[in-house]
């Protein structure tokens, strides 16, 4: 008799849990009509989505924090003040972006674009930033990108332009493998000029692929397949650069100093203390991030070094943070999507905060068809820039007539380079609407740099050899992972 009831228990519990997954032939509860099913119009619905992990990333659970610096501004630029924002729930790379990913890049281009050498040329990164007129780095500039050595280094060398570009072929190379692994898609490794795969090209009709040997089918229209879209939940999100707000809040990973809602230490650094070793009892002393000690100090002595490595580090050296990303203070400073002003504490949004908002549309021709260029990419056509909203109202030299209209919102044609015509020295770039923020410290700052409040900023077409990147992807939906 026991048996029998324990059965019937599992029995009841199977049924409960069925009825979390989608049913093919599940009805409408404002409507009464049935979905997926040809006898209806073929009306497709999938119930309970949750957006999986794409590759490489780390879920980063949303929430409040108070953003900006935490340690004396010992610069006084005034120019990142704390103020609490929210972030919405997102994926970050667990580590930065490595020589062997950009290299599988390069790979990628020379093989699609064989017959244009140029889109390889422009995805080179910049070796010759390793060159110093007094120091011997040329075993560098010959070895680090492509030697197997340096595999696992993080990429440096790379413009903000050059980043961006990568995060966008990444989006297609991991839903082309998606829709390839679901056979949805034919693998087709031939694919060049127009016809190669973008996330949106596909998604709007315009890329001619071959179905796999599993297409969707059309519901709608027995005996035919259909391309998969938006709705199904099959492709991820573009990977991107994060926000400054995302990349902080990553960073400094508050999940770890947390008592429910009461945030029981204000961090420095991506881990908890004032300094940059260990305290914990079974690795104390132990260096937590890649940086410079003192003057002249990028290792330490001989037989007992403090991190241990002269340049950069492979990207898993040091312990992780609470949220599971690697090197977010050290090692490399890393670029975020912001365009960089010194008043963006004073001008912000407190839910995703980010300056240089730019919207845009896919691009039709007369006809009304989408137009793609020469790669197969959609072309956008810019809709809106805020790049310059509200710039400028605390800190202009010019008379705010000049380049505010009457409504008080938007800029007049005088350029970001007439409001900020003057900087402290002459190695600091001008401020204008391609300087980009970026964070994080590297070999070659002090611990000073090393916080995530600290910020800096530089042309986003130029590169260095202490500036590399990380990817992040927004989280559509619920904020837990799946």
């Amino acid at each position: 008799m026991k048996f029998y009831t324990v059965i019937f228990v599992v029995i009841s519990l199977l049924a409960s849990s069925c009825s979390l997954i989608p049913t093919k032939k599940s009805s409408s509860s404002t409507t009464g009509w049935a979905y997926n099913t040809p006898k209806n119009g073929g009306f497709e619905y999938s119930a309970n989505y949750s957006q999986p992990t794409g590759p490489g990333l780390v879920f980063v659970q949303g929430g409040t924090f108070p953003m900006g610096r935490v340690e004396q501004d010992v610069i006084f630029e005034s120019n990142n003040a704390p103020r609490r924002v929210t972030v919405s729930s997102f994926y970050m790379d667990e580590t930065e972006v490595r020589n062997v990913d950009w290299r599988e890049y390069l790979y990628w281009l020379q093989r699609v674009h064989s017959d244009n050498r140029e889109v390889y040329q422009a995805a080179l990164p910049d070796t010759l930033g390793w060159r110093n007129e007094l120091a011997y780095n040329e075993p560098f500039l010959e070895n680090y990108l492509r030697h197997a050595a340096y595999s696992d280094y993080p990429v440096v060398g790379v413009s903000w332009v050059q980043a961006d570009n990568y995060c966008r072929w990444r989006t297609d190379r991991v839903n082309e493998r998606i829709l390839i692994s679901d056979q949805i898609l034919a693998e087709d490794l031939n694919q060049k000029g127009q016809n190669t795969f973008s996330s949106d090209s596909y998604l709007n009709g315009v890329y001619n692929g071959t179905d796999g040997k599993r297409p969707l089918k059309n519901l709608g229209k027995e005996g035919t397949t259909r391309r998969t879209s938006m709705s199904d939940g099959i492709v991820l999100p573009r990977y991107r650069l994060p926000t400054e707000a995302e990349w902080e809040y990553a960073a400094v990973a508050l999940i770890g100093n947390l008592d429910e809602e009461v945030i029981t230490d204000r961090r420095i650094y991506p881990w908890s203390g004032a300094q940059i070793r260990s305290t914990d009892k079974k690795s104390r002393g132990v260096f937590l991030a890649n940086s410079v000690r003192g003057r002249g100090d990028y290792m330490g002595v001989a037989g007992s070094l403090n991190d241990g490595f002269e340049i950069t580090a492979p990207v898993r050296s040091f312990e992780p943070n609470d949220l599971g990303l690697y090197c977010m203070a050290g090692n490399v400073n890393e670029w975020v999507q912001d365009v960089y002003r010194p008043t963006s504490f004073q001008e912000f949004n407190e839910f995703q905060p980010l300056r240089g908002s730019v919207y845009t549309n896919f691009k039709k021709d007369s006809t009304g068809n989408f137009m793609r260029n020469q790669f197969g990419e959609m072309v956008k056509d810019t809709v809106a820039n805020y790049t310059n909203y509200k710039d400028g109202d605390f800190q202009s030299n010019l008379d705010e007539s000049l380049w505010k209209n009457k409504d008080d919102s938007v800029k007049s044609s005088v350029s970001t380079n007439a409001m900020y015509p003057n900087l402290k020295d002459n190695y600091v770039p001008r401020i204008s609407d391609q300087a980009r923020v970026y964070k994080g410290g590297s070999w070659r700052d002090r611990p000073y740099w090393l916080g995530p409040g600290t910020r800096r900023y530089m042309d986003e077409r130029k590169a260095t050899n202490d500036i590399g990147f990380r990817c992040a992807m927004t989280k559509l939906g619920d904020s837990e992972p799946k």
